[in-house]
């Protein structure tokens, strides 16, 4: 080859991998980012074996899940979670607050606005005893009695009062989006979150719960950095319409309206990469390993 057939050379190949770069790129993926789902992780109350702590913690690693979300505060034993954790090697990625529901911090009482707070407070220390990283919570519920604004301004002054709590633990306050009547847009969650301009604040993202009323992907492009992790569930429509709101829910994963492809590429474009946890209806071994596979295909969809 001459020097001028080498250059021509060079640059039709410079120009092919810029072409498919650009192509890359301009479908929101980059060929080098890592995958968005990387550890799998169940929440506690899925594991309907009658079995010990130690027991529970192995057999969710013999199905070959990374690690389990508990409920904090909670009633077992810090001891033998630890134990459990240090001989099984499943990881405890983060808690839930047990209390976000029953007294809710937008709560016009403020005994249960502070019930919510003292329990958030020991949530985020369980879970730096655990080695988590977040605690998630629903940062507020309007209805009748709580107005919007209310719940808006009530649960920002408690979370405010929660960040030095956070950096002493080092652990994140992750928000979830539920169907509180509250947070409905993602603009608004962005919004919500920037709030506290604080880098232990941020969103934990459940895909299933926005198909009511939205498109997984365009709360990701908003959210982006926000999203601390995600909780990955179903929802069908049509069961929505033609049985009841409720009932939407009631699909197997990868059978409902999820267009997981387009999660995932909305998730590597803004940089996800991380943990993603099942939040369905558990059951035995068998149906827990039919969980974690279709966990699998989700990762690779």
């Amino acid at each position: 080859m001459n020097r001028r057939d080498f250059l021509k050379s060079n640059a039709m190949a410079a120009t092919a991998l810029s072409f498919g770069v650009s192509e890359a790129f301009s479908a929101g993926t980059s060929p080098m980012a890592p995958p968005p789902f990387v550890k799998k992780s169940l929440k506690w109350g899925m594991i309907k074996e009658d079995l010990s702590i130690l027991d529970k913690f192995k057999l969710l690693k013999d199905i070959g899940f990374d690690g389990v979300e508990l409920d904090s505060p909670n009633d077992l034993p810090m001891k033998e979670i630890l134990n459990a954790r240090d001989k099984t090697g499943l990881e405890l990625p983060g808690t839930v607050n047990s209390f976000h529901w029953k007294s809710p911090l937008s709560d016009k009482d403020p005994a249960k606005r502070k019930a919510t707070f003292d329990s958030m407070v020991q949530a985020l220390r369980d879970t730096k005893a655990y080695g988590g990283t977040t605690v998630l919570l629903v940062p507020g519920v309007v209805n009748a009695e709580t107005s919007y604004q209310e719940a808006w301004d009530r649960s920002i002054a408690e979370v405010k009062k929660l960040i030095p709590y956070a950096e002493e633990t080092g652990i994140k306050i992750a928000f979830e989006n539920v169907w509180n009547n509250f947070i409905l847009s993602p603009i608004e969650a962005a919004r919500y979150v920037d709030e506290f301009n604080h880098p232990l604040i941020g969103w934990y993202f459940d895909v299933g719960n926005i198909l009511r009323y939205g498109w997984p992907a365009h709360w990701i492009e908003v959210l982006g950095k926000r999203i601390f992790k995600i909780d990955i569930k179903e929802y069908s429509l049509k069961k929505m319409n033609e049985e009841g709101l409720w009932k939407g829910f009631g699909v197997e994963l990868l059978e409902g309206d999820c267009n997981w492809p387009a999660v995932n590429a909305a998730l590597q474009k803004v940089g996800y990469s991380g943990w993603y946890s099942a939040e369905v209806p558990g059951g035995d071994r068998n149906r827990l390993a039919v969980i974690k596979q279709k966990m699998d295909e989700i990762a690779k969809a």
